[in-house]
């Protein structure tokens, strides 16, 4: 898959600033640092498109990328950042709730979890809650390259069994660094563009 257009088209905070079209929505969800922003920038194959930001919880609107004039990537406030305030953290979870609950166009989710550490309750809760309202996902464990080879075997199984992952659902070990899991996302993308 060759990227050749990138625009990011709506800032949205409630349903009527979605986009109108009817192109599929593939959802990025995870933890406040899990490394979203960077993993948009390695898939879109841009430097600073998706900002990166040392302070997590930078994110706070739906953020829908048009992707060649074919599909939307959709960034969502990383969820578990202990420092927002309660009723800052109960709006941002009924957002992505609606989102994810009413949007027909959404067609897969990219969770996307810390690959250096076992998941979170937070990390089972979406994936169970995603798997209640029939939703595709595919596991992103990010930052592969910052655990040692020695653990990596270990790590993985660790993830599949805190998970449970289900048959129907991929696990991709991915970096930003070296590209690792890169190839294999834009299979999984296409995949679903070919059998919408």
């Amino acid at each position: 898959m060759k990227i050749d257009s990138v625009e990011l088209t709506n800032i949205a905070v409630r349903t009527s600033q979605y986009p109108k079209e009817d192109k599929i929505e593939l959802l990025l969800v995870g933890k406040s640092n899990v490394g979203k922003s960077s993993f948009i920038n390695t898939l879109l194959c841009r430097k600073n498109f998706a900002r990166t930001s040392s302070k997590p919880g930078k994110t706070q609107t739906l953020n829908f990328y048009l992707v060649n004039d074919a599909f939307y990537l959709v960034d969502v406030p990383g969820y578990g950042y202990a420092s927002l305030s309660k009723s800052q953290q109960k709006k941002f979870g009924l957002m992505i709730e609606e989102y994810i609950t009413d949007r027909k166009s959404l067609k897969l989710v990219f969770l996307l979890i810390d690959f250096r550490h076992k998941p979170s309750e937070n990390d089972l809760l979406m994936y169970n809650y995603l798997k209640y309202y029939n939703i595709p996902v595919t596991i992103v464990a990010t930052k592969y390259d910052k655990v040692k080879s020695s653990l990596k075997e270990k790590q993985e199984k660790m993830i599949y069994s805190t998970l449970n992952i289900k048959d129907e659902d991929n696990l991709v070990l991915f970096s930003s660094i070296t590209k690792k899991g890169r190839e294999e996302i834009y299979r999984i993308i296409v995949d679903k563009l070919n059998n919408n």
